[in-house]
């Protein structure tokens, strides 16, 4: 009888294998470039800074770092896992010659940044395009939400300094569109900042807003189907006259810090002005009302301003504010929105909080830490970031279905990307195998199938 010495099979490796592809699942990335046309695009828009004889064009270069980036990796070195697999991803330039071309987009400043954005906001629009019923503007509606994000230095880098919760690092501020509940969202701005930048500073929040409306369509630039979503740090007077400017009439949905005067007439508001919240389903909140708030609370803001504020019973354990009234939790936001009920408003204002989901998100894709150690070159870094989040936003837009297309970068690392395939060459075609045993190859497969249906760029 022989004896068990262990729960898992024992097996021999060898360093001689052929043909074999690991992360064979990232040809979902690699199509959905093709078909967005975002190659070219960057390389069309890096073209001034390919030297005279050079053999990588700046462009894939870039792009190669994105892409692996969106695999999972967090500093330029980590494009080496694309350089071991040139059957799937081209020929992928040396380590020292991506970290000359990122030294060289930095020196270029806002000129090379320019480049960079105006490619994205192009393949944006077509991407949204093949996406069609899909897409984040399928119903003539854009969102885009602003937040900021603390990003740790563990290290002394330029522009690091002490943060408003005790660590130490920088303060990003940025902006991503919303895909509604049938989707994720994807990056359209990203401002970095020092760690000791202000959370309500309204130039920011101006910059970061026109980075992102550049990324849109032209159409959704201005007027009122672009929504414009903050937390309290938006909520300044320059930023929410900005906001609601003649000529450019965005919509808009900011939240407000609670100060004396909104709590005194939170206190004096009568119980027929409270309307129960509700839920994305319609359901009544149980627990939470929203009332609108008048008179001179809105002396010297922009005409049109709408107050409203919300009260809840906080949730176990919660820890009261000197601001909250009556033992209910009071929060406040701005809107310019009219003809709905502030019950309505009040959702899709707090349906914000899936920005928070798209920070960690971002976290999760390069933005666990700044790799680079000048401001400059971090600039370009975030640039990057954003690409990969793009790609990891398309890719399940344009071709994922059902709840797969809600799976975060985690999820599609683990379930798709890591997928190993087998490269056969017969005649002039390469067939790459995935193991039929891998339980989700069935939604790599679809969704290539789904790619190959679109039109390749003009």
């Amino acid at each position: 009888m022989k004896k068990r010495i262990g729960s898992y099979p024992r097996v021999r490796v060898q360093d001689d294998g052929r043909q074999v592809v690991s992360q064979a699942g990232a040809v979902l990335l690699v199509e959905t470039v093709r078909k967005t046309g975002l190659e070219q695009a960057i390389s069309r828009a890096l073209a001034p800074w390919r030297k005279p004889r050079a053999v990588h064009d700046p462009g894939k270069a870039l792009l190669d770092v994105a892409l692996a980036v969106a695999l999972g990796g967090d500093c330029l070195a980590d494009v080496a896992m694309l350089r071991c697999e040139p059957a799937m991803f081209g020929t992928v330039a040396s380590d020292p010659t991506v970290s000359r071309l990122i030294d060289s987009l930095a020196t270029s400043g806002e000129k090379a940044l320019r480049a960079i954005r105006s490619a994205r906001s192009e393949v944006r629009s077509r991407t949204w395009s093949l996406a069609d019923r899909n897409a984040p503007d399928a119903d003539g509606q854009i969102t885009i939400d602003l937040d900021g994000v603390l990003v740790i230095a563990h290290s002394d880098k330029e522009d690091a300094a002490a943060t408003w919760k005790k660590t130490y690092g920088h303060h990003p501020l940025m902006a991503f569109v919303d895909h509604g509940s049938g989707g994720t969202g994807e990056p359209v701005a990203a401002l970095l900042r020092p760690g000791n930048a202000g959370s309500n500073t309204a130039a920011d929040h101006i910059t970061t807003a026109q980075l992102a409306l550049a990324q849109l369509p032209k159409k959704y630039r201005r007027g009122r189907q672009t929504l414009i979503r903050t937390d309290s740090a938006g909520g300044t007077h320059d930023f929410v006259s900005w906001l609601a400017r003649r000529g450019r009439w965005l919509s808009y949905s900011v939240g407000m810090v609670i100060t004396e005067m909104i709590h005194q007439h939170v206190l004096n508001a009568p119980a027929t002005a409270w309307t129960p919240a509700v839920e994305a389903d319609g359901e009544i909140r149980d627990g939470a009302w929203v009332a609108e708030l008048t008179g001179d609370l809105l002396d010297g803001w922009p005409k049109g301003m709408r107050l409203i504020v919300r009260k809840e019973r906080p949730h176990p354990g919660a820890q009261l504010r000197i601001t909250d009234a009556d033992g209910m939790r009071l929060t406040c936001f701005a809107t310019n929105t009219s003809g709905r009920p502030i019950a309505e408003l009040e959702l899709r204002h707090r349906l914000r909080a899936r920005a928070e989901d798209r920070i960690r998100n971002a976290r999760a894709t390069g933005l666990r830490n700044l790799p680079l150690h000048r401001t400059d070159q971090n600039r370009i870094w975030l640039e990057i970031v954003q690409i990969a989040l793009d790609l990891l936003a398309w890719m399940p837009m344009l071709a994922l279905t059902g709840k797969a297309r809600l799976w975060e970068p985690r999820r599609l690392r683990l379930r798709l990307f890591t997928a190993a395939g087998q490269l056969v060459t017969t005649g002039r075609r390469r067939i790459l195998r995935l193991a039929q045993h891998w339980p989700w190859t069935g939604h790599i497969t679809a969704a290539l199938d789904q790619l190959a249906l679109l039109p390749n760029p003009g």
